[in-house]
């Protein structure tokens, strides 16, 4: 066990000290906006609605394989789903009104969604929020799961329809990965599609989950990917 109390292999270790800030995280509280008095909003609209952000998180949950290997968990969202439904995404959902942050967000859902405990995954950083079309901030919460065999995967039919983990390096490589140009609002960008086989079924994992992924594995393995990104330029707008 690590001098912090970290369980992991030397390995996963090393990779928290990478990844952990020198000073802790400081994130966006609910608190930070309280809503305004019912005199100062429209009458129509709730204050939440007024003064908070659309915002949600996800969780990158990375664990180490029996080859030493880092993997991802990943989810395939029931096909009964409303939005995005069969899409692959990482476990995560909208912020809800008694989460204190981001990281209490995406461990909340990832519990919900997959019965992940929270108490095993330690979170060592918080990546750039991307802002989807809609306006939806969506925060990736990186975290590491010491032990793969504490977790006993326990997936919300409601939810989600598998659950499987794939190699985090094939995120930066160009093998079973294409791509497709799209414009929005007069900028042009790219969407990347990686096809994953495991044991489970095939799956495709892209759009936004993928561009997650390349900016983790990018931080974690400390080079870019071996393809042009070209990120959409809405995912960088500017989001509190």
């Amino acid at each position: 066990m690590g001098s912090n109390g970290f369980g992991g292999s030397q390995r996963l270790v090393d990779l928290v000290q990478q990844l952990r800030p020198s000073k802790p995280l400081c994130l966006p509280s609910n608190a930070d906006n309280p809503p305004k008095a019912e005199s100062e909003t429209n009458p129509i609209a709730k204050p939440s609605e007024r003064t908070r952000p659309k915002r949600a998180a996800v969780l990158i949950c990375l664990f180490e394989d029996e080859n030493g290997h880092l993997r991802v968990i990943l989810t395939k969202r029931a096909s009964t789903l409303s939005t995005n439904s069969g899409d692959v995404s990482l476990p995560g959902g909208k912020t809800e009104e008694g989460d204190a942050n981001d990281i209490e967000t995406a461990l909340r859902e990832a519990k919900e969604e997959i019965g992940l405990d929270p108490s095993l995954v330690d979170v060592v950083t918080v990546l750039e929020p991307i802002v989807t079309k809609i306006g939806m901030a969506v925060v990736p919460v990186l975290g590491i799961l010491a032990d793969i065999r504490q977790f006993n995967p326990t997936p919300n039919a409601a939810e989600v329809e598998a659950i499987f983990d794939a190699p985090l390096d094939m995120f930066l490589k160009d093998k079973n990965r294409r791509e497709e140009e799209r414009e929005w609002m007069g900028n042009k960008y790219l969407l990347h599609f990686f096809d994953y086989e495991a044991e489970n079924g095939k799956y495709v994992i892209w759009a936004l989950t993928a561009g997650i992924l390349i900016a983790a594995a990018s931080l974690v393995y400390q080079r870019p990917p071996d393809f042009q990104e070209r990120k959409p330029q809405f995912w960088s707008r500017i989001c509190l």
